[in-house]
């Protein structure tokens, strides 16, 4: 046991030290002589930050998942073993073409970590846990997980930058909806006369071929008859009003107005850098996944409607579909990939949270007897 803490904890100095291969040695060393949580728990950390290119990242990403698989399978209470399996599936939602299911993952695992007393404490929980769901699009929930990360750790700064930026992302949004992108009434107008059935490119005519294939039913339809969620055998065409770069270059967001003048914006993943569609483009989506946001932050209140898009591919800007060149992954560099910490430092945190709490109580009952 003495031997395998020493590679272990020779591996984390290796790792806060930069150098990641050594570290990777040092806990592959330690599961050559016993096979334990610990070094399978830092070895899926530091698979996700090795290789050369996009394909081979992906690769140890994916071994990154399966390593932090074994940790829980090695003890399923332990909520740092679900923590660390939850960023491993954050981190291969961007490895891997950036899959609602994958993020789906991500939840379950951070949900079976905070059922840990002892991971509850970890503010890195709750920030990489609030990321997830601001890709999910559940802003509400992100903003509450920035704020606890927050209070868990006052002196990290990252959680209330994250969350003010998410914040200054709504209010783009909104305000470019209410305004239309800000384009004047002539401009506006003249974008919108000039649509036509080709705007539809593959998607005119009522149908089109499916991947497999087989023919699909579309009916075109205006933005305000879509349905929540999932919209079968539909699609909707506009022309682009505004598109904007948040801190985030994922998802690309922009604004479609469409023949009515209703107004939606629209968020595109997997979206090659500098592929978007600009400003006058006509954009056909089939079926496509409405989602109503709906945000309270203090004395702000953000309400509308947005169109989710997972792949750009079956987009038709100006009349064609976008190619698979025009796709891209984006790779994550989250803070949980940063802040690294041992089985010390999360017991350390958990007694600093429990000694808050003592505290806190205290002033409660000191209250209460001096009222």
């Amino acid at each position: 046991m003495f031997l395998l803490k020493g590679w272990n904890h020779l591996g984390e100095c290796y790792w806060k030290n930069g150098d990641i291969d050594a570290a990777r040695n040092c806990f592959t060393g330690a599961l050559n002589h016993l096979k334990n949580k610990i070094s399978l728990r830092n070895l899926s950390m530091v698979l996700r930050q090795v290789g050369k290119d996009h394909t081979e990242k992906a690769t140890y990403v994916g071994e990154s998942v399966d390593t932090a698989k074994e940790a829980v399978q090695l003890d399923i209470s332990d909520g740092i073993s679900w923590f660390i399996l939850g960023n491993a599936y954050l981190s291969l939602f961007f490895a891997q073409s950036q899959l609602p299911k994958t993020l789906k993952l991500c939840m379950s695992a951070y949900q079976q970590a905070e059922k840990d007393p002892v991971a509850k404490c970890n503010p890195d929980l709750y920030y990489n846990r609030a990321t997830a769901y601001k890709y999910q699009e559940e802003y509400q929930l992100s903003i509450m997980g920035f704020s606890r990360a927050s209070l868990l750790d006052p002196t990290w700064s990252n959680p209330q930058e994250k969350k003010r930026q998410l914040i200054d992302y709504l209010l783009k949004v909104v305000t470019f909806i209410e305004t239309k992108g800000k384009l004047k009434g002539k401009r506006l107008t003249s974008m919108l006369e000039s649509l036509t059935e080709s705007d539809l490119g593959p998607y005119a005519g009522g149908s089109y071929t499916g991947p497999r294939g087989n023919s699909v039913k579309l009916d075109k339809c205006s933005l305000i008859e879509l349905q929540k969620e999932t919209n079968p055998e539909k699609v909707v065409v506009g022309k682009v009003v505004c598109s904007f770069m948040s801190d985030d270059p994922v998802p690309f967001t922009l604004c479609m107005v469409d023949a009515m003048e209703t107004c939606y914006s629209v968020t595109i993943y997997n979206m090659a850098e500098g592929c978007g569609p600009k400003i006058g483009d006509s954009l056909a989506i089939p079926e496509p996944f409405v989602q109503e946001v709906e945000v309270q932050y203090n004395d702000q209140a953000f309400s509308y409607k947005s169109i989710r898009v997972d792949s750009p591919v079956v987009l038709a800007i100006n009349g064609k579909k976008l190619g698979l060149k025009k796709t891209s992954s984006f790779s994550v560099s989250s803070q949980h990939q940063k802040r690294v910490m041992s089985e010390e430092d999360y017991t350390q945190l958990a007694l600093q949270h429990i000694y808050l709490t003592l505290k806190a109580q205290a002033r409660c009952l000191h209250y209460i007897f001096v009222i």
